[in-house]
Formats: structure tokens, C-alpha cells, sequence
């Protein structure tokens, strides 16, 4: 969408609605005393913008300093035209907002400017909620109403292809830099329009980073380097904001640079640095409820994409059975990430996805394919103090009778709290070599044995 039709949409929503249309989506929830100045700004960038033929202009791919240097311009022009002056901190601050509502996120724009937020989450018009360090916090960011939320949900969506309406009330997407959003609309969210965004690090974190965080150990990180590149099949469990999507990033970042990677996604997020990768998003049905392409036919496809290594970004349902397919028929070293509590979680959530599937499979069949196709799952969670902790890390070593077997290489032990709330706790190996060793060696990998000597 172009700026000037971009401008055109706000002035309509800023416009008071009349008859059955004046209903509790139109209600102001924030008073501010320069939204006037603003409605008159915004059409002064309309006017101006039309007298130069700007619908061609804002279609080029423009510097955005040099168009924030225009909002500013205008912005400036009329304010010195107010009969009563405005003070000069006032006037940085309607600038800085006119130009976050033109060109950025309105209200939230701010916030995903700030390195130290990783979330940022709309409740609705008057409550935004951010997480810093793992703890959640009000801000006293507001929105002029559920339209305006309305407004900025379709910026981010429509980039991408995506749509949201009464039809489709809920969506997936992604912000320029890769950020995860997700957006509900009304009549699923009852207090208006919500907007949960998962922000990406300017700069992707690194093991060493991890290592830093005290996520994991160095000793635990090169086991994990070591079987990556040893092409084990390795499965990501863990609770919502968990740091999944972290680790697995970090993880896919061992794989070697001169094999090829297809990474699948419901909204791209990952963030290889490796040359040879092919990116592959489901699509949503369109308007008449046609034309989705789900997980599990992007799952069917890559196979036939020649890939060394296939990353599938979260496993949710029936593509489970593809990519245990997949992982059983020389696929190896694939990648994936589940919602789970424990190791022994993941797997039973894995029987049901394939479940989900459709096909009417014994359970020992799920199992042994299980067994077969999975070595090693990573168990990640955020404890009580925001911290994020990889507290398992466990070979999946076969089928005993009808139950699939576990064995934990590395665990956390949380010993306690300190004085200031924040969780002690140690890493440490368990002592049992896997059994996946000689696989690693057969590919060239080895590991001291003093990796898994308990400390």
C-alpha cells in the first residue's frame, strides 16, 4: 500500500462514526489534547503528497529518512501556523508519533524499537503489556481505540499476503525483520483487537550468547555441535516462550555450510546463516476458503527437494508423521521444535500428532517409528525467576516392549533461590554415555569421555 493511500485509510477511521456504526469499537480510550494538530497534519501530508503526484512517488522503494524528513517538514509547517505556541518537547513528541503512525506501528513502534523488550503484547486498546527479562510489565501505551489496533493489524499483515476480517478473525505473521506476530480479532477477542508480537534480536544470538545467559553449559553446547554435525535427529520441546525458536536457530547454525538446507514454517522466523537454504511458508485459505497450503504438504514437497537437512519450524499435527518419515528414510540431522513439558511429553504429544494424521496406526507402529527416528530430545524451559534453562538433554535408545525408552546425558538441578528471587541451580551429566556415540563416530565425530563424567 502506498503512503498516500496509507494516510487516506487513517483519515477514515479517525472520522466519527454515525448511526449503528458509533458502538464500543469507536470509543475513544486515551484523550490527547494534540490529536487535533494531528488529524490536521495527516492531511496536510495528503495534500501535499498529491499535489506531487505521490501515489507514484511512495510506490519506489524510498529512503526512509528522507520520508521522515517530510512527515517532519509538514508536521513543523503546521504547527508554527497554531495561534498558540507549543512547547518545543511537545512538538518533538507529536513529530516522533506522526511519523511512528505513518510510517511504523503507531503506538507500538516505540517498544519494538527497544532492545531490552522481547514481547510486546495488545490486550487490547488501553492495556499493552512487554516482557523484559522474562517478566511481564504495563506500559502506559495506548491506542485511540479498536479501530486503531484494527489499522495497525492490517499494516502487518497485508506485506505479507495475509488477511484478517469477521471470515478469518485470527492470523499469523511477521514483521519485517522476522518478528513472530500473531493477531485475534472480534467476536474471538472480546475486548477488541489483540496483537502478540515475538521480537527477533537485531543481532541473532550465538551458543556463546546461550553460554553467557547460563542457558547451558560450554561442556553441553559442544555435545549439541557434535551432534549436529554428527546428523542426529534431534527434536526441541518446550513450553510457550521457552526460547524454542532460539535454540533451534542456534542449533541449525552448526549444520555445515556446504549442505542444503529446507526450512518449513507457518510464518517464516528462523534465521539461517548458512548460503544454501530454501525458505517454505503455509499459506492461508483465501477469501472463498480455498487455497491452503498446510505444513504437511510443505513437509511432502521438500522431500522431493533434494534437501540434506529439512528444518521444520514446530511440529502442531498430522505433518508429524512426514517428518518421522522423513527422519526414518535418510533424512538424517533433521530438525523440529514441540510444545512440551518434559521429554517423556514430547513423545507422547508426538504419538497423538500422528494420530492426527488421519491413518489408523497401531500404537507400537507409532512407537517404533518414533524410536527410530528421533536420538535426542532438548528440553527448554522458563522458570519462575524469567529465566530460560535447558533442562534436559535425553536419548531417545529404543523400544522396550511397547514402551519407548529415555535416558538423560545432561539435567538441571535447581537447588534453590538466592536473595534476590533468582533460581540456583547446576548442569550436570548424568554419567551414562549414549548410545548414539558410535553413529556420531561413524560420521567422523568423537567426544572425550569425560563429557559425561558426573561432576
Amino acid at each position: 500500500m502506498s503512503l498516500l493511500k496509507r494516510l487516506e485509510a487513517q483519515k477514515q477511521t479517525e472520522q466519527p462514526l454515525q448511526g449503528k456504526e458509533k458502538n464500543r469499537s469507536a470509543v475513544s480510550v486515551k484523550t490527547d489534547p494534540y490529536q487535533d494538530i494531528k488529524g490536521r497534519i495527516h492531511r496536510r501530508i495528503i495534500e501535499e503528497m498529491s499535489i506531487e503526484d505521490s501515489t507514484n512517488l511512495t510506490d519506489k522503494d524510498l529512503d526512509k529518512k528522507n520520508l521522515e524528513d517530510m512527515v517532519a517538514k509538514v508536521a513543523n509547517t503546521v504547527m508554527d501556523e497554531e495561534a498558540v505556541p507549543i512547547p518545543r518537547g511537545d512538538r518533538f513528541k507529536i513529530i516522533t508519533e506522526v511519523v511512528d503512525e505513518v510510517l511504523g506501528f503507531g503506538p507500538i513502534e516505540p517498544l519494538l524499537k527497544d532492545d531490552s523488550v522481547s514481547e510486546v503484547m495488545v490486550n487490547s486498546a488501553s492495556q499493552v503489556y512487554v516482557e523484559r527479562k522474562g517478566k511481564l510489565t504495563l506500559t502506559d501505551v495506548k491506542f485511540r481505540n479498536d479501530l486503531h489496533v484494527l489499522q495497525i493489524i492490517e499494516r502487518i499483515v497485508a506485506p505479507i499476503g495475509r488477511r484478517i476480517d469477521e471470515s478469518s478473525p485470527m492470523v499469523d505473521a511477521r514483521l519485517p525483520d522476522g518478528s513472530r506476530v500473531n493477531a485475534i480479532i472480534p467476536p474471538l477477542a472480546l475486548k477488541g483487537p489483540s496483537i502478540t508480537i515475538r521480537k527477533f534480536a537485531k543481532n541473532p544470538l550465538t551458543v556463546d550468547n546461550l553460554v553467557g545467559f547460563g542457558t547451558l553449559t560450554q561442556e553441553m553446547a559442544d555435545f549439541l555441535k557434535a551432534c549436529v554435525e554428527g546428523k542426529l535427529n534431534i527434536v526441541v520441546s518446550g513450553g510457550t516462550g521457552s526460547g524454542k525458536t532460539t535454540t533451534l536457530n542456534i542449533l541449525s547454525s552448526f549444520i555445515p555450510d556446504d549442505e542444503r538446507i529446507v526450512t518449513i514454517e507457518d510464518a517464516a522466523e528462523l534465521q539461517l546463516r548458512q548460503d544454501h537454504v530454501v525458505t517454505l511458508e503455509t499459506r492461508p485459505p483465501n477469501i472463498e476458503g480455498k487455497g491452503a497450503i498446510t505444513m504437511r504438504e510443505l513437509v511432502k514437497n521438500s522431500l522431493r527437494m533434494r534437501p540434506d537437512r529439512i528444518v521444520v519450524g514446530e511440529v502442531r499435527s498430522g505433518e508429524a508423521l512426514d517428518m518421522l518419515q522423513a527422519m526414518n528414510t535418510g533424512h538424517d540431522g533433521s530438525l523440529t521444535t514441540g510444545h512440551a513439558n518434559t521429554p517423556r511429553d514430547m513423545l507422547s504429544r508426538l504419538e497423538t500428532m500422528v494420530l492426527m494424521a488421519g491413518m489408523d496406526l497401531p500404537v507400537r507402529a507409532i512407537r517404533e517409528q518414533i524410536a527410530s527416528a528421533v536420538d535426542l530430545i532438548l528440553q527448554q524451559s522458563r522458570l519462575q525467576d524469567g529465566s530460560r534453562r535447558i533442562t534436559h538433554l535425553s536419548e531417545v535408545q529404543g523400544m522396550e516392549g511397547d514402551v519407548i525408552t529415555l535416558q538423560d546425558i545432561f539435567v538441571f538441578e535447581q537447588l534453590g533461590k538466592d536473595d534476590k528471587n533468582k533460581i540456583i541451580g547446576r548442569f550436570k551429566p548424568t554419567g551414562i554415555r549414549p548410545k548414539f556415540l558410535d553413529k556420531l563416530a561413524a560420521n567422523g565425530i568423537t567426544l572425550p569421555n569425560e563429557t559425561f563424567w558426573p561432576k
